[in-house]
């Protein structure tokens, strides 16, 4: 189902510098506004879609409307991160000679399949949905964009998502493999393996187009730095703390725990000090509007910093001229990536491990466990109506599940309480 897009729009994408492979769609359609490139295209189908308004509704680190601080009501959630993420994925990506909408698509998109209550939702969802396989929040986001949103339907009346171009779909892939033994992250389902390896043809198996890798860097630098002001701006960290002898050791303990066991505490010490040193590093935090701006930028910094970095990296090694697809790799220096490690410890210490957080996961994954078991019982009629033909036309059991895990994973943290609660009292 091969196709190639034409037009002089799409051909002047990314100047010139993506061919017709990259800009081939699934599907075959005709461009309905000529001037418009295939990856301005995309990105308006990734910007209005459903799946990206419900991130809205999705949990970042807190639950959406949760008030964490006094005047503090609205906490990052998976759109803002999302948006953030895409303009810092949009400006590294430009530099270094990538097409800025296609890696802006990318970030856009990256976290459409995670379901509802963030990674302690998709842990207990990968572990209802075993009987069908599991469930990855990745390799979800590939089965959205390629069959659950509805845009575009192939020649059989099956809907192909989104229809994005090759490029487009290959620039969300962060795990670049289909579902395997030996790990527990990876892109696509067995289900979606045609489209999958469509997708992949002719790419080295291990490795990412660079898009991608702009992208996974983006969304690191996004919640590392961004998850360090809301837990300045809440009042949950005291940045003195982060100078006291032990809370220092604990934090770097955790760091090296939980993401980077390839180092030592001493290593990552070195790298909570150049951050402490900084000039524009926040000291104190009071509330007041100068201290707002002081936190901010101290977040323009970091991200400054951290994606400075890696563009000055990768063209020491590349050279100046502009990179796309498989023509290089993106270089983040080791102490830089260190960096950003020890940031998102800082989140993992002081906000997510909150007085209250673990009943609440533990509310939060018997919520998901007990929804799919209803969803199953109850369908079809109890699902949305836009899966109802998925179920009946699923060949085994198997595959039903499947799609009440689809119904699971697109609602929103709200939505997933109601409708258990609508369920439960049947």
């Amino acid at each position: 189902m091969d196709s190639t897009s034409a037009g002089s729009a799409e051909q002047r994408s990314g100047h010139g510098r993506y061919g017709s492979e990259d800009l081939a769609r699934w599907v075959p359609e005709p461009n309905k506004r000529p001037g418009r490139t295939a990856f301005e295209r995309d990105r308006a189908r990734v910007l209005h879609s459903a799946a990206l308004r419900r991130l809205a509704g999705k949990t970042q680190v807190v639950v959406p409307g949760e008030t964490v601080a006094a005047g503090q009501d609205s906490p990052r959630t998976r759109l803002t991160h999302s948006l953030e993420c895409a303009q810092i994925g949009r400006e590294l990506g430009q530099a270094l000679g990538c097409d800025p909408d296609l890696v802006e698509t990318a970030c856009l998109a990256h976290d459409l399949g995670h379901p509802p209550f963030g990674h302690n939702g998709e842990r207990a969802l990968d572990e209802a949905a075993k009987p069908c396989g599991g469930f990855e929040g990745n390799a979800q986001s590939l089965r959205l964009l390629t069959r659950l949103e509805p845009k575009t339907f192939g020649p059989d009346g099956g809907s192909v998502g989104l229809n994005l171009t090759r490029a487009g779909l290959d620039a969300v892939l962060k795990y670049p493999w289909p579902r395997r033994a030996d790990t527990h992250s990876y892109g696509a389902y067995d289900d979606d393996r045609a489209v999958f390896d469509w997708v992949r043809e002719g790419a080295d198996p291990q490795r990412r187009c660079l898009e991608a890798q702009v992208m996974d860097w983006s969304d690191d630098v996004a919640y590392s730095v961004h998850d360090l002001e809301d837990a300045v701006q809440s009042h949950r960290l005291d940045l003195v703390r982060l100078r006291d002898p032990g809370e220092r050791r604990e934090l770097l303990d955790l760091t090296v725990l939980r993401y980077r066991p390839d180092c030592e505490a001493d290593e990552l010490g070195e790298a909570l000090d150049r951050l402490l040193a900084l000039d524009f590093w926040p000291v104190g935090y009071d509330g007041s509007r100068h201290a707002q701006a002081r936190l901010k930028n101290a977040t323009s910094g970091l991200i400054g910093r951290f994606c400075m970095a890696a563009e000055h990296a990768t063209r020491e090694v590349h050279g100046a001229e502009p990179a796309t697809r498989y023509a290089a790799d993106l270089i983040v220096p080791r102490d830089i990536r260190l960096e950003c490690a020890v940031l998102k410890a800082v989140t993992a210490r002081y906000v997510m491990a909150r007085e209250g957080a673990e009943r609440l996961r533990e509310r939060q994954r018997m919520v998901i466990t007990e929804l799919v078991d209803l969803l199953a019982t109850g369908a079809p009629d109890c699902l949305d109506a836009s899966l109802r033909a998925d179920w009946t036309d699923a060949a085994d059991d198997a595959a039903r599940l499947r799609v009440v895990v689809d119904q699971v994973a697109s609602l929103t943290d709200r939505a997933a309480l109601t409708l258990h609660a609508a369920l439960s009292a049947r």
